[in-house]
């Protein structure tokens, strides 16, 4: 017997879709991405990439860093540098849904050399004054000058002789008071490493 009325038509949603760790103890556990606004994980080469550069850099001890993440979006970065075994990785997420997610997964791994706070970078950075960081990742959505509004309140928390990864639409100069290390692209996105000058 035939409906007695239409099926109700759906719109075609795009699943959500995942990456993946590269490497160190959480290698290939998939980070879900959700479907927000900006968020923009970055991609494997260039995670591969930088973490090549700091493995370099840190003769690939990374127990005793500890890293800034104030624009977590999915965390990828943010847990790729606690998988290869950063000593403190912290994290700042506004979006709510995307804060539950990176609390989820840090469950799931009990990865528990990750702190994750809920708020506004712009707000919540400022209020680290008494902590120093030997990295800080700079990997905010584009087109809304975030990293220029972001630089004035992360400098401070950078140790002496501190890392600052930015990744923008643009090769970039290095920042005041720093000095840049290692640059390249992927497809659209210029990435950077800076390291700050000593006096």
């Amino acid at each position: 017997m035939p409906p007695s009325r239409k099926p109700v038509s759906r719109p075609n949603r795009p699943a959500p879709h995942k990456i993946r760790i590269i490497g160190g103890r959480f290698k290939r556990t998939p980070i879900p991405v959700l479907d927000l606004a900006g968020l923009r994980p970055t991609p494997d080469r260039v995670r591969e990439t930088l973490f090549n550069w700091l493995n370099h850099l840190w003769d690939s001890d990374f127990s005793q860093k500890a890293v800034l993440d104030p624009f977590a979006g999915s965390g990828a970065l943010g847990f790729e540098a606690a998988s290869r075994g950063v000593g403190q990785v912290t994290m700042i997420e506004h979006d709510r849904r995307a804060a539950a997610a990176l609390h989820a997964l840090q469950a799931r791994l009990k990865a528990d050399n990750v702190h994750i706070v809920t708020g506004d970078a712009l707000a919540v950075v400022p209020r680290l004054a008494h902590a120093t960081f030997d990295l800080v990742f700079l990997d905010p959505p584009f087109g809304q000058d975030w990293v220029n509004m972001a630089l004035p309140i992360v400098k401070p928390v950078l140790a002496p002789n501190g890392l600052l990864y930015i990744e923008a639409e643009m090769a970039l100069e290095a920042p005041d008071g720093t000095e840049l290390l290692r640059q390249d692209k992927a497809g659209t996105v210029y990435f950077h490493l800076f390291k700050v000058q000593t006096a």
